[in-house]
């Protein structure tokens, strides 16, 4: 049936043509955009993910931003505290140096001072964009990382850097809570810090005949004999001729004297020694006396020949004990009194009682206080000691009280009060620089540790922006190769589809030749 109103192929070739043209207007925008997917109406799904891997690239490439700020930051604190090891380890040579009597110590001193204001100069210095790590004990956070979760809430990861101060600040003692219990000094009594010698007495009985016995002691390490005849008739005579031989052996720290308590010759040592113990053996005791009998303080008597009785004389020092099973918090602040003068250290973040005792070295070490010596070392516990050593001409007093809620005190607290221009300050100082040099040593340890830390979190972070890149890629891009083929397929099919249009408009002109 053939009508002049209806031209079936005509609507099918028409239908056919625009739907070629449809597809040949999106081929033609993705090669013009290169995205297959160029808004939500093509993919709303595939458009929505990409979207959001978009925002996490850009979030990304501010991240890579802030870790370059950071990385330089950290750099410039590092390169610091590696320039103050370098001038502690110059001022330690000095220090030495001064150790020697016949030097000029008052050079010496402002070479010291020259050092000690150049590292003051370099920790002020140290900053990048105002920040400076070398100053204060706030941590700073450096922005790592966007977690997401499958839920889309997305966090902040951090990169945490200690701050290491480097400051000489003395800190403020807190009036927070009480911490005297962390803090035992050994002797309480009120000569607590004592400037004369501690004893052991030898006891020698008056019954006894000495003319023929024969003895052998050792005196620190120092071994002495009294053969037959040697010890004289009697006990009186025989405690003068043993403090006789051991003053004479010179050794260091240490005398004896002859007397008498009661009846009984008396031999009393004294050791001075201010940081070790004094061990005194009797070795042996015989003879031909069958009452012979020398007994030593703190040991029993001997009870016959080659018995031997042992008195250890104690360190003269006295020591304040840290309880290592105590925390130690960031403005927990130490006292140490004795001769009128007071010594304080707080500690900052991260810090522990080896930090205390060792900040509190440092401050009797700078006072210079005529005969006052001061030591840090470890008891069997496992507890951090702070001993403290008087020879000074006066017996003085030894106190500890500890406070929470101060604030810290600098990491180089100590460093302005080194002074080597007296044997005393000499000393400490010596001592002292040890502990500033480890201090700076470490610092430059952690921010090189943070430093690489760094180095690798940017490194990651700039290949994970790739890969999202890649990606969103793979979702949205047009592929270029197969869009070009189907566009030169689709313009040979618009041209056909025009064809055949075109043949079917021109059907309904044959009906005319049924009306010839």
């Amino acid at each position: 049936m053939s009508s002049i109103l209806t031209n079936t192929s005509a609507m099918v070739a028409l239908q056919t043509l625009r739907g070629i043209n449809a597809n040949l207007t999106q081929t033609q925008n993705e090669i013009a955009t290169g995205k297959s997917i160029a808004s939500a109406k093509d993919n709303s799904a595939i458009w929505a993910i990409s979207k959001v891997m978009e925002s996490d690239v850009n979030s990304f490439m501010a991240i890579s931003e802030s870790l370059s700020l950071g990385e330089s930051t950290v750099a410039v604190a590092r390169q610091a505290s590696e320039t103050v090891s370098d001038l502690l380890t110059d001022m330690k040579g000095k220090i030495v140096a001064a150790q020697e009597e016949n030097v000029d110590r008052s050079k010496i001193q402002d070479d010291i001072g020259a050092i000690r204001d150049q590292i003051n100069s370099i920790v002020s210095a140290a900053q990048f964009n105002g920040l400076n790590l070398v100053q204060g004990t706030e941590d700073a956070s450096i922005l790592g990382s966007l977690d997401r979760a499958s839920d889309g809430s997305v966090t902040a990861n951090n990169i945490d850097i200690d701050r290491q101060d480097l400051t000489t600040s003395a800190g403020t003692f807190g009036s927070g809570t009480v911490l005297n219990a962390n803090a035992t000094v050994s002797d309480t009594a009120a000569d607590a810090l004592s400037n004369v010698g501690n004893t052991a007495v030898i006891t020698l009985n008056d019954n006894a005949d000495y003319s023929g016995a024969t003895a052998a002691f050792t005196i620190g390490g120092v071994a002495i004999g009294f053969g037959a005849g040697e010890l004289g008739a009697n006990d009186e005579a025989a405690a003068g001729v043993i403090a006789a031989r051991i003053n004479a052996l010179g050794i260091d720290g240490v005398t004896a004297a002859a007397g008498t308590a009661g009846t009984n010759g008396t031999l009393t040592i004294t050791s001075t020694r201010a940081f070790e113990g004094l061990n005194v053996v009797i070795d042996s005791v015989g003879g031909n006396a069958a009452g012979t009998a020398i007994s030593a303080v703190n040991g029993g008597a001997p009870s016959g020949t080659n018995t031997g009785t042992n008195s250890t004389i104690a360190e003269r020092a006295e020591s304040v004990t840290f309880d290592s099973a105590a925390a130690v918090n960031d403005g927990d602040g130490y006292r140490v009194t004795f001769g009128g003068e007071t010594f304080t250290y707080v500690a900052g973040p991260n810090e522990t009682f080896e930090d205390v005792a060792k900040g509190l070295q440092a401050a009797i070490g700078g006072s210079q206080l005529e005969g006052i010596t001061a030591q840090v070392t470890t008891d069997a516990n496992d507890d951090f000691v702070l001993k403290i050593d008087n020879d000074s001409t006066t017996t003085m007093t030894l106190a500890a009280i500890g406070n929470a809620g101060g604030e810290a005190s600098g990491g180089l607290f100590g460093l302005d009060q080194i002074d080597v221009t007296t044997d005393t300050g000499a000393l400490a100082a010596l001592s002292n620089i040890e502990t500033l040099i480890d201090t700076a040593i470490d610092s430059a340890a952690s921010f090189g540790s943070a430093q690489g830390r760094i180095e690798l979190q940017s490194d990651f972070i700039s290949k994970l922006t790739d890969s999202l890149k890649a990606g969103i890629g793979s979702l949205v891009d047009a592929d270029m190769e197969e869009a070009s083929a189907r566009l030169q397929a689709l313009q040979v099919q618009q041209q056909l589809g025009i064809q055949s249009l075109s043949i079917a408009n021109q059907a309904p002109q044959s009906i005319l030749s049924l009306f010839r």
